[in-house]
């Protein structure tokens, strides 16, 4: 080695290297004859310049002699380097075969040479001397296919393609030496390998599984069973000796999994069981796989056959009638697929990654391939092109998603190359990733810079289905730029029915009223709507969410802060999208105020608002109005806003389903205050004198436990105390006149939904006086009080008016509530006889009595009356139980031990998911509902306002949760 003078360990530092001084005794032992600082400003150009050098010592201390034409040919030089700084797999592969440097010579490290025929001889004649010889065959091939990737930028597609002619080659050789084995079996069939996925694409990485399916025939006067027999013991060979890491290592796996029935399926099967599975059983996803079918080794004449008869399946598939609901559980399918421990970090599955692009591409083939021919390649960025070019994808939209593709394969290869090993995830560690970004031409701040292209192009392909599915749509409807797209009326109304858009008709119609024109409004909305049309096709209703959108549109357009919001603010803008398209409650609210979209604007002020937050509020309206109606008007407006908060609340998982109950509860119980406030105010002027008694009002029922949900009505009970002096009569009629218009104003018609006070609980029910005074409750209670209305006062809350009054009503009551010596045995039976009662008459007819999640096995009713005969017989003796709401009041009687925590717990499950159930159904249909629907469309529906996976595994977790409980309940309550 020529000497020179030993370069200072800063030099290697201001060229890359992370271990200067390793570098510097790596330098000083290298055993051919090189200039050190040609070769350190070399390894400044590689992305592992330690590496690199390591590898290269390597090599050389092994045989150096290889290495001395290759280091003085400055190209050769460069491109060794290069191969080493980026594949340590590939340079061990040198460092154990020195001699196969002289690839870097070849023509195949400069431009492709190969052809799939040359490859065939090189794998099959490398094959008959032993598999160890095809495996470094293969690794030549790599070798030279590297070099000109990462050296010259070889473009992706030909890479990837050359990778696919590789596995061709690969697999035709290993059936031919199979073939050769089995000499006898050979002559009995016609063996056909069809290949799929990436390698059908031909757009294979460089570390992948190969996917393929076998396809076979029986020769003449061959029996058919005993040829397929033949040809999967062929077949069954050439997966074992390309899969199976033996003599010579890996090559990569043979994944037949995609063939019908999948890993329990016959491996082999003739063309025309293929059609016969494929007409009767295939899934949607199965037709999405065969896009890529691709004939890839064996019989020619077999494998078009095969194609010839399959491929019209794939074109058939967007016809199906379960077709929209397949694509949703495949795109969720997707998404549930990423580890959580690497999260967005995963280039394939995560949101924007590869198989984003991927899926709505074929997703896109799918609805336009049945009449065009032209857009049918199994490639991805070939697809793309053809989609561009016929006009069912913007130009400029094409060449965005084209160019993230393939940064992200790109990104992919250089992962792989590293170690030759088959990952997806983009690594966290810094060194990693800079030597990830030199990879890829990111020399200054690597690490840097390829975090924020990846994340660039990330986002750009996140929104993959509203650039590549929605914005043709607006062409077609609001005639945009010809440039862009050219969707007819009718192929939008086509895509829109596969989108799950049920009447593509009217959705078209309200497209174009919202994009035509070139007003403000409309150039936003054109922007929007790709967007937001996808938003919407997410939620069970996407008609019923483009068709809110429009009216919102009509009512709030011409404000500059609402497109400005929706412009501006995308988490608000998709918090909107998925009210208008899952919720017909939240919608309904929004529709009589659409004003209230603006909250949606700041997500903080979702989060639950204080009792006295809302009652500073409402003392505010009280000052600025002189009339109850406008009081009671401001208070009901208040009640609407505040629901609509809750709802988006609830269904952006900010809120528990307790605290959905306490919030929805504090909203009554202030609107009530202030329409009694507005009541007394109303009175008093038409007297033109003070009222003569004190008046409050007692929430019952789940308003009384703050457990209110989105249907309830305001059970209560009014209590009035005659102010000294007064008259009794007169206090009486006082009270019973202000009750009455409260109840009034509060369920008078107005655009505001009305609450609905329900006093049917006071004493006698309806029978009985509206209005009583303190003590006539308490006569009543202490002289005639069934079990039953004990029971009922268990939930007796003072919510609205003169507290002092409600806090000696709570006093006067404890003792009927609260026996002294618990329940007695009299009470129990009537207790049991009434809830057994219940249950067999108060059930619709017909009802599923294990999907009522009120009555029902293991419902609401089953939990409540267990805690509330817990609290009857220890509340008495035990003052900690003496709590209105029920899962505070089971919290109480596990800490007292009056209930097991195992047995709580079950409980306490079955309530919160039943009340959970109920209020998404109110949320959903805007209609309360205490039986679970059976239909699939409403249970889907739910399951989605729920956030829940599947509507089948919704009921089953129901079930399983409500059967628990019921077995606590029958222990506890009816003593069994």
């Amino acid at each position: 080695m020529t000497q020179h003078p030993v370069t200072e360990t800063g030099i290697f530092s201001r060229s890359g290297f992370t271990n200067p001084n390793r570098a510097l005794d790596l330098v000083s032992t290298l055993k051919v004859d090189i200039n050190q600082d040609q070769l350190i400003d070399d390894l400044s150009k590689v992305a592992d310049p330690d590496n690199a050098l390591l590898l290269l010592v390597r090599i050389a201390d092994s045989k150096e002699n290889y290495l001395r034409n290759i280091l003085k040919d400055n190209d050769a030089r460069l491109r060794l380097l290069q191969l080493l700084g980026s594949s340590n797999g590939l340079g061990e592969h040198l460092v154990k075969h020195p001699e196969d440097v002289e690839v870097l010579f070849q023509e195949t490290a400069i431009s492709s040479s190969n052809n799939k025929d040359e490859l065939v001889d090189i794998f099959t004649q490398a094959s008959k001397r032993s598999r160890a010889n095809l495996v470094r065959e293969y690794r030549k091939v790599l070798l030279g296919l590297a070099s000109r990737d990462i050296c010259y930028k070889w473009p992706l597609r030909e890479v990837a393609a050359e990778l696919a002619d590789a596995a061709d080659a690969i697999l035709q050789s290993s059936l031919q030496i199979a073939l050769d084995k089995n000499p006898e079996l050979a002559n009995q069939f016609n063996l056909a390998i069809i290949a799929m996925g990436k390698a059908g694409g031909q757009e294979l990485n460089y570390v992948s599984d190969v996917d393929v399916i076998f396809t076979a025939e029986a020769k003449t006067g061959f029996d058919e069973q005993t040829a397929i027999s033949a040809a999967t013991k062929v077949a069954t060979e050439v997966m074992q000796y390309i899969s199976v890491a033996n003599e010579g290592g890996e090559i990569w796996e043979v994944d037949a999994a995609l063939r019908p029935e999948g890993k329990a399926g016959p491996l082999v099967r003739t063309v025309e069981q293929h059609v016969s599975y494929y007409q009767r059983w295939a899934s949607t996803w199965e037709f999405q796989a065969l896009l890529k079918a691709r004939f890839s080794a064996g019989d020619l004449e077999l494998g078009n056959k095969y194609l010839d008869q399959i491929t019209p399946f794939v074109w058939q598939a967007a016809s199906k009638e379960n077709f929209v609901v397949d694509v949703q559980k495949m795109r969720k399918k997707v998404e549930e697929n990423v580890d959580n421990r690497v999260g967005e970090r995963e280039l394939k599955l995560a949101p924007g990654g590869l198989r984003d692009v991927e899926f709505a591409v074929q997703l896109l083939q799918l609805v336009h391939g049945r009449s065009d021919a032209m857009v049918r390649s199994p490639n991805t960025l070939q697809a793309l092109d053809q989609l561009a070019t016929w006009g069912y994808i913007g130009r400029e939209d094409a060449a965005t998603f084209s160019t993230a593709y393939t940064f992200l394969r790109t990104l992919e290869h250089r992962i792989q190359l590293q170690k030759l090993s088959r990952t997806h995830v983009l690594p966290e560690e810094e060194n990693e990733l800079r030597k990830l970004g030199r990879s890829l031409g990111f020399m200054s701040e690597s690490s840097a810079d390829l975090e924020k292209q990846w994340r660039k192009h990330q986002l750009e392909v996140r929104r993959i289905h509203e650039k590549l599915f929605y914005r043709p749509l607006l062409n077609a409807v609001a005639r945009l730029d010809a440039g862009s797209a050219r969707l007819t009326i009718s192929e939008a109304n086509s895509r829109l029915n596969a989108l799950g858009y049920k009447d593509p008709e009217s959705a078209l119609r309200h497209i174009e009223a919202l994009t035509t024109g070139v007003s403000r409004r409309a150039v936003i909305q054109k922007t929007l709507l790709p967007v937001l049309l996808s938003w919407f096709a997410d939620g069970p209703e996407p008609d019923v969410a483009l068709l809110s959108f429009r009216r919102l549109s009509d009512a709030l357009g011409s404000t500059p802060w609402f497109l400005r919001l929706l412009r501006d603010e995308s988490a608000a803008a998709e918090l909107m999208a998925k009210l208008l398209s899952s919720s017909r409650y939240a919608t309904d609210l929004l529709m009589s105020a659409p004003e209230a979209v603006s909250m949606l604007g700041n997500l903080a002020e979702l989060e639950p608002r204080t009792r006295e937050q809302y009652e500073n509020e409402m003392n505010s309206v009280i000052s600025r109005h002189e009339s109850a109606e406008n009081i009671v008007s401001a208070a009901r407006a208040f009640r609407r806003r505040e629901l609509l908060r809750t709802a988006t609340a609830d269904l952006s998982g900010k809120l528990t389903t307790e605290q959905v109950g306490i919030a929805l509860s504090n909203v009554y119980a202030t609107v009530i205050d202030t329409a009694l406030k507005g009541a007394i105010l109303a009175v008093q002027q038409e007297s033109g004198k003070e009222i003569c008694t004190n008046l409050c009002v007692i929430a019952m029922g789940r308003f009384g436990g703050l457990e209110l949900g989105y249907g309830s009505d305001a059970d209560v009970m009014f209590v009035h105390e005659p102010k000294n002096g007064a008259d009794q009569q007169e206090a009486e009629r006082c009270a019973l006149d202000i009750a009455n218009r409260l109840r009034t104003l509060l369920m008078q018609p107005s655009v505001d939904p009305p609450l609905e006070i329900d006093a049917d609980l006071r004493p006698e029910g309806k029978n009985g006086p509206l209005v009583r005074t303190l003590d006539s409750y308490l006569a009543y209670y202490q002289k005639w009080s069934a079990p039953w209305e004990a029971q009922a006062l268990l939930r007796a809350l003072p919510v609205a008016g003169d507290l002092s009054v409600g806090e000696k009503f709570i006093q006067g009551i404890n003792k009927t509530r609260y026996p002294e010596n618990g329940v007695s045995e009299d009470n129990l039976r009537e207790m049991r006889r009434i809830k057994a009662r219940m249950e067999s008459e108060r059930l619709p007819r017909g009802a599923d009595v294990n999907l009522n999640t009120k009555l029902g096995r293991g419902g609401l009713s089953d939990v409540e009356w267990v805690v509330q005969l817990l609290q009857m017989q220890h509340g008495s003796k035990d003052e900690s139980l003496r709590i209105t709401a029920t899962l505070p009041a089971l919290r109480a009687c596990v800490k007292a031990n009056k209930i097991s925590e195992s047995d709580a717990k079950s409980l306490s499950e079955a309530w919160i998911l039943a009340t959970w159930i109920r209020n998404a159904q109110m949320l959903s249909r805007s209609k309360a509902n205490d039986q679970i629907p059976t239909d699939i469309n409403e249970l889907s529906a739910i399951a989605f306002t729920l956030n829940q996976k599947s509507h089948a595994q919704l009921i089953e977790d129901y079930r399983r949760v409500t059967r628990r409980a019921r077995l606590v309940m029958e222990k506890i309550f009816y003593g069994e």
